[in-house]
């Protein structure tokens, strides 16, 4: 009895790991739209051809909290708070990282 509800128990917080992991992927794919029109109206330096390849970089590397500022840009419009959180996912040496090997994908490195 208790080892099947211990089984019961972890299926069910494995099924909320399916609908987290589901939701979290949906709100990424829908924040690109924000991060690309981001980086081509605030950030100039930022050549058109990289311009996918490093909000690709930039969704992988945003936290929930990110993609949720995403969101609400998304609906709001481009602000200095999402150009603020572009820059600080810009910043760490993970997303550094990403955006050199796309650099050098793209021949311009």
């Amino acid at each position: 009895m208790r080892l099947a509800a211990i089984a019961l128990g972890l299926a069910g917080l494995a099924a909320c790991t399916e609908v987290t992991e589901a939701v979290d992927s949906t709100a990424r794919a829908g924040a690109k739209g924000v991060v690309t029109e981001t980086l081509a109206t605030r950030f100039p330096q930022v050549p058109k051809q990289l311009i996918t390849p490093f909000t690709d970089c930039i969704i992988d590397y945003a936290d929930a909290m990110e993609v949720r500022e995403f969101a609400r840009a998304a609906v709001v419009g481009v602000d200095e708070t999402t150009v603020s959180v572009v820059r600080n996912i810009l910043a760490r040496p993970e997303t550094r990282t990403c955006l050199q090997a796309r650099t050098l994908e793209a021949g311009l490195g």
